[in-house]
């Protein structure tokens, strides 16, 4: 199967002129770049842009749940999760599961574990690239869905558990 099939919608997103203002200050939608994107569940972005930026651009909604891939550059290849309603620039590939057909953190943690796989499909000359078309046309290994919502509990679970930890040295080093 590959992971056009296993999708409601693939497409990327948009950047709002960056020589805007207007478009980024007192922001309130969240705006992810593929820097941001690092084998992460994304919770929160670096930028907010304003809905007249988004309006002015080709910046589209990311649905909550949405599995994000990085196309170009030194991060393609990198998925992220999207934890929140959110835009991407156009260097993101934005994969909308199909619930149906796959358990979208099972579709994550493949493209986590497939990366050396995924980022080897780039190609370009000075910047290293993915396609849309490429990352459709990709063969992804699916057990059946009770399986794929046993593992993604289970990776979830000790991803969940890596964050507290996280946020527990976060406090004791504060207070050192």
């Amino acid at each position: 199967m590959n992971v056009g099939e296993i999708c409601n919608r693939i497409y990327s997103g948009g950047t709002p002129k960056s020589s805007k203002t207007e478009y980024y200050k007192n922001g309130n939608i969240p705006w992810l770049n593929t820097k941001e994107v690092n084998f992460n569940r994304i919770h929160k972005t670096e930028t907010l842009i304003t809905e007249e930026g988004f309006s002015n651009s080709s910046a589209k909604w990311v649905r909550p749940h949405s599995v994000i891939v990085a196309m170009y550059g030194a991060t393609a290849g990198k998925a992220a999760l999207a934890e929140i309603p959110l835009t991407t620039n156009q260097a993101c590939c934005n994969l909308d599961i199909d619930e149906s057909a796959a358990d979208y953190r099972y579709v994550y943690y493949w493209f986590k574990n497939n990366y050396n796989h995924i980022a080897s499909l780039a190609n370009g000359g000075a910047q290293q690239n993915l396609s849309i078309k490429l990352i459709r046309q990709i063969q992804i290994d699916l057990p059946n869905l009770q399986r794929q919502h046993i593992i993604a509990y289970l990776l979830s679970t000790l991803d969940d558990l890596i964050d507290t930890n996280a946020k527990i040295n976060d406090y004791f080093a504060e207070r050192d």
